[in-house]
Formats: structure tokens, sequence, C-alpha cells
């Protein structure tokens, strides 16, 4: 396998696991290439994905994965059922979670959920509950995809503004404590090792 396919290989994984759009940018810093080889490789691949069911989507300098639009009588089959089935325990908490914390991205929803939130979104995008929205990076990185509900949603629910969701202030605080916890959890865990060794050390 040659460098091009190599990294066309690397970057169909990325977007699939991605599930939304990413920058030619944000790919080369990943896969450690530079742009010009990025661009290659995604040219390698959409030649790659013709007359199959996934196809390269871009949109400026952004590029995601996408279904053929000759699969589109299925898709459309699918959304419909999807439409038809209740959103159960973990649809409405995803939604309470991009309620209470959006625009929030979906691996901060991964995060606080512990399992992946791929379907569970699509499904909430699919009724209009909530939407995908573009953020500018940090310091002039990669702008990222973050969640908000619609302003249908709210406008049903009967509020002008998430703040005015019952318990708004309540639930932030819980979930910034949640966080907190973790960080020194995760903090602790890190620095178990060194003092093992350092007793280990002394006892020697």
């Amino acid at each position: 396998m040659d460098d091009t396919s190599d990294i066309s290989s690397r970057i169909e994984a990325l977007l699939f696991y991605k599930g939304e759009p990413v920058s030619v940018r944000f790919l080369a810093e990943t896969l450690k290439v530079s742009e010009e080889a990025a661009r290659e490789a995604l040219t390698s691949l959409e030649r790659t994905l013709q007359g199959r069911g996934i196809v390269l989507v871009q949109i400026e300098d952004e590029v995601t994965l996408g279904t053929a639009p000759e699969m589109g009588q299925m898709i459309e089959a699918l959304v419909k059922d999807e439409l038809n089935k209740d959103l159960g325990r973990a649809g409405l908490e995803t939604l309470s979670i991009v309620l209470y914390r959006g625009p929030i991205a979906r691996s901060e929803i991964n995060y606080i959920r512990g399992v992946n939130s791929n379907h569970i979104l699509r499904a909430l995008l699919v009724r209009g509950l909530i939407e995908k929205v573009e953020e500018a990076g940090k310091e002039g990185g990669s702008r990222s995809t973050v969640y908000r509900p619609t302003f249908e949603l709210l406008s049903y629910m009967g509020v002008r503004n998430v703040k005015e969701l019952p318990g708004y202030e309540d639930v932030h605080t819980t979930i910034d404590a949640f966080k907190e916890e973790d960080k020194k959890q995760t903090e602790t865990y890190e620095e178990e090792p060194d003092q093992i060794d350092d007793a280990d050390s002394e006892a020697q």
C-alpha cells in the first residue's frame, strides 16, 4: 500500500468515526501529514468510493461521509421509521443534556452519558429537536460541530431561552461538580504509578 492509499484509508476511518464535517487542516494535523498530502488522499478516497453506497461530501474546506444519492429512497424509508418510534429513555437523556448544556460537542455528550450517542443524536436531528452548528476553534484552530436545541423545541416547551428551563442552574452546578470530581480522580490515577515507583525505590 503506497502512502496516498494508506492516508486515504485512515481518513476514511477517521471520517466514519467522527460522523460530522471536519476540516482538511484537522485531518492533516491528526494524521501528521501535510495538507497537500491530505487533499491528494481525499481525491483518491473520492475515486475509491465511486459506485458505492457512501460518498465523500465536500463543502469549502470541510469534508464528511454521506450516503449516495441513489440510496435516497431507502434512507427516506428509514427516516420515516425512526420518526414513528418513541425517543425512549436514552433519547430523553441525550435531549436533556443538549437542552441544559448546549451548545455542546458530541464528545462531551458521550462523556457525560458514558456511551456512544451517534444514533440518538441522529434521531433527535431528524425530529427537528436539536440542530448542528459550527463553532470557531480556539486561537484560530479548526472549527468544531456542536449541538443545541432548536427554536421550535424551546417554543414548544414554552420558554424564551434555555435559562428558563426548570432547575437550569442546579443542573449546571451538578454536572460541573461531576466533571471536576472525575478530573480529580483521573489526576490521582495518573499520579499513583509514580508514587508506587517512589515507594519501591525507597524500599530498595
